[in-house]
C-alpha cells in the first residue's frame, strides 16, 4: 500500500456512528411496512409506467426477532455519477451489515459506474481491501462513470451479469438521475421475474435529492464546508486588502442549496439565489443593477471590495436566457445530427439564430461571443446546455463593470471596481469525509443492506433526523417512486426523479433574505474554518445550517 499521511491513518480508526435501532444485534432489526405510497406527480403515468412497484410502502426498522436475516447474500455495488464525500463509508456500512448477517456473504464492485455491471467489470471487496478506504474521499475504490442504463438490453444484460456472478441485489448509489435508472431497473427485473433486488442510496454535493423523507443526500454536508472555509478565507484576504471585489460561483448543476448554505456561513455582501430570480422574472440587467446597487453602497463607504456568491445553473434561472436555453436544447435534440456536420462557431451560429425565435435570437446575438460558445457546446447526457462550463462569473462581472464605467462617465460612481473571479467545484467532490458525512454515509449504506437481506427491491435507502445526535437518528426504506415525476428529456417525456429546488419559503431562505440587507452595506464576513475532525460536538458532529434551520 503507498504512503499515508498521520491524518489518513487516524481517519481509518474512525468508527462511523449508527442510529440506536440500528447498533444492535442483526436478527433483532425488524422491518415495519407502513401505509403505500404516492408518486409526487404525474401520477397516473407513473403508476402505468411502474405497474410492479409503484405504491410500495414505507419501511421502517425496529427492535425484533427476524429469522430471516442469517441467508447468505451477495450484493454487487455500484458508484454513480460524480464524486461526494462519504462514498466509501456507504460501501463500508454495506459491507458490515452484510458480513454481520452471514460472514459468508459477498460484496461486489462494479468497476467504473453502471458500465461496469453491463460490461461485467467486477472486483470482490474484502475485509482488508475495505479498510483502505474506510472514512476516506473520493470514490476511487472502485470509480464512477456517468453511463445511463434506460435501455431493455442493458437490463438484460445486467440480468445475465448478476445470474453468472451468483449476485442477487445491487446498490446503486448516486444522484436523481442515476435513482432514476435504479428504479426503472427494479420495475423491470420484476417484471422478468428476476429475482435480483435493487435498492438505491442518495448521493450529490448538490443538496437536490431531497424531500420529506430524504433530508439532505451525503456529501452536501462536506462540500459545502470544504466550499465555506475557502469563501471565508478570500472574504479575511478582501477585508484585508481592502481592494477586489471577488465573484465566486459555487457548484450546484441546478438548484442553489449550496449557495445558500456557503451565505449562511460566510455573510458574503451578495449571494444570488437562481429560484428568487425565477420566481420574480428578473432579467440579466436587473441582476446587474442589483449588485451594482451594493457595490456603490460600499464604495461611498471607501470599500472598494467585496464578496458575490454565483450559483452555477443561475443562467438557466433568467427568463430570458431560460427561454433560449429551452429553444436551444429542443432544436439540438431535434437536429442533432445535421449540426454536428457545422464544423465552425460561424456557421453554428448563423444557423442556430435563424431557427431561434425573434425574442431568443436576440438574447443570443446579445451575449459575449464566449457565453455564445458555451451555449453551444456538447449536450450533457439528458441533451441539455452543460452549464457548469458557462462562465456566469466573468459575464457578471463584464456586464457590472461596463455598467460601471457609464456611471463613472456621469460622476455617479467615483470608487474602484477591480476583481477576481474563482469557481469552486471540485475542490469541495473528494475531501475527507466530515464526521456528519461519514456517520451519516455508512448509516446509509448499513440500511441498504437491511433493505436487502429483508427482501426489498426498488427502495431507496433513508436516514432522518439529521439534526439531533446519529442516536437519534431513523432509518427507512422508502420506495423510489414516490420521488417521482415526467419532465421533457431529449424532447420526450419520461419518469425522472424530481429536483428539489430551494424552497423560498422555508426557514433557510428566510434567515438569509432577512439578514442580507445589512451584510451587503456591513462587511459581516464569518470564517468557518477548516473542517473539525476531533474535539467537541459543537464543532465536529454539527449538520447543516439548512438542516438545522429546516428541522427547529
Amino acid at each position: 500500500m503507498e504512503s499515508i499521511s498521520t491524518f489518513q491513518k487516524l481517519r481509518y480508526t474512525y468508527k462511523p456512528k449508527l442510529p440506536k435501532a440500528l447498533s444492535g444485534d442483526i436478527s433483532n432489526i425488524l422491518p415495519e411496512a407502513g401505509i403505500g405510497t404516492e408518486p409526487i406527480d404525474n401520477k397516473a403515468e407513473i403508476k402505468s409506467i411502474f405497474e410492479n412497484t409503484c405504491g410500495m410502502p414505507i419501511i421502517t426498522f425496529k427492535e425484533g426477532k427476524n429469522k430471516n436475516t442469517d441467508k447468505i447474500n451477495n450484493i454487487g455495488v455500484v458508484l454513480s455519477g460524480g464524486q461526494a464525500p462519504g462514498g466509501h463509508n456507504v460501501i463500508a456500512g454495506i459491507f458490515d451489515c452484510l458480513k454481520k448477517s452471514n460472514k459468508n456473504s459477498k460484496l461486489f464492485g462494479f468497476l467504473g459506474g453502471p458500465s461496469g455491471i453491463t460490461d461485467d467489470k467486477v472486483i470482490e471487496i474484502t475485509d482488508k481491501f475495505m479498510d483502505d478506504y474506510r472514512n476516506t474521499g473520493g470514490f476511487d475504490i472502485i470509480g464512477s462513470g456517468r453511463t445511463k442504463l434506460e435501455k431493455e438490453e442493458q437490463f438484460d444484460k445486467c440480468i445475465e451479469v448478476c445470474k453468472k456472478r451468483s449476485i442477487n441485489a445491487i446498490v446503486i448509489i448516486g444522484g436523481d438521475d442515476s435513482n432514476t435508472n435504479a428504479a426503472l431497473l427494479a420495475e423491470y427485473f420484476k417484471k422478468k421475474n428476476s429475482d435480483v433486488q435493487i435498492i438505491g442510496v442518495p448521493k450529490t454535493i448538490d443538496g437536490d435529492l431531497k424531500n420529506n423523507m430524504v433530508e439532505v443526500s451525503f456529501g452536501f454536508d462536506t462540500a459545502t464546508k470544504t466550499y465555506s472555509e475557502l469563501i471565508g478565507n478570500i472574504c479575511r484576504d478582501a477585508k484585508s486588502a481592502k481592494k477586489y471585489w471577488h465573484f465566486i460561483k459555487l457548484m450546484g448543476r441546478s438548484a442553489s442549496h449550496i449557495c445558500l448554505e456557503c451565505a449562511l456561513k460566510t455573510q458574503p455582501n451578495f449571494a444570488i439565489i437562481s429560484e428568487e430570480v425565477s420566481e420574480n422574472q428578473q432579467s440579466l440587467n436587473q441582476i446587474v443593477e442589483d449588485i451594482v446597487k451594493v457595490i456603490v453602497a460600499r464604495a461611498n463607504n471607501r470599500e472598494n471590495f467585496g464578496i458575490v456568491l454565483v450559483p452555477e445553473g443561475l443562467i438557466e434561472y433568467i427568463p430570458e436566457i431560460n427561454k433560449l436555453i429551452t429553444e436551444l436544447n429542443n432544436i439540438l435534440a431535434e437536429n442533432e445530427k445535421y449540426f454536428s456536420t457545422l464544423r465552425t462557431f460561424e456557421d453554428q451560429s448563423e444557423w442556430i439564430n435563424k431557427n431561434l425565435t425573434k425574442d431568443a435570437s436576440y438574447t443570443f446575438s446579445s451575449l459575449p461571443n464566449d457565453i455564445q460558445r458555451q451555449l453551444l457546446m456538447d449536450r450533457d447526457p439528458h441533451g441539455n446546455v452543460q452549464v457548469s462550463r458557462i462562465e456566469t462569473e466573468k459575464l457578471l462581472i463584464d456586464l457590472i463593470d461596463s455598467r460601471l464605467n457609464e456611471m463613472k462617465s456621469n460622476d455617479q460612481f467615483k470608487g474602484i471596481f477591480a476583481t477576481q473571479h474563482h469557481f469552486l467545484g471540485y475542490e469541495g467532490r473528494c475531501a475527507f469525509p466530515s464526521n456528519f458525512d461519514a456517520d451519516y454515509a455508512y448509516s446509509l449504506g448499513f440500511t441498504a443492506s437491511l433493505l436487502i437481506i429483508n427482501g426489498f427491491s426498488g427502495y431507496m435507502a433513508c436516514v432522518k433526523n439529521l439534526s439531533k445526535s446519529s442516536e437519534e437518528w431513523i432509518s427507512h426504506g422508502i420506495p423510489l417512486t414516490m420521488m417521482m415525476n415526467m419532465e421533457l428529456r431529449h424532447g420526450k417525456m419520461k419518469p425522472v426523479i424530481k429536483k428539489a429546488l430551494v424552497d423560498l419559503e422555508g426557514k433557510p431562505f428566510k434567515m438569509f433574505k432577512n439578514k442580507r440587507e445589512k451584510w451587503a452595506i456591513q462587511t459581516s464576513y464569518t470564517y468557518p474554518g477548516a473542517i473539525q475532525y476531533f474535539g467537541p460536538d459543537e464543532i465536529c458532529n454539527m449538520a447543516t445550517k439548512t438542516i438545522i434551520l429546516e428541522q427547529e
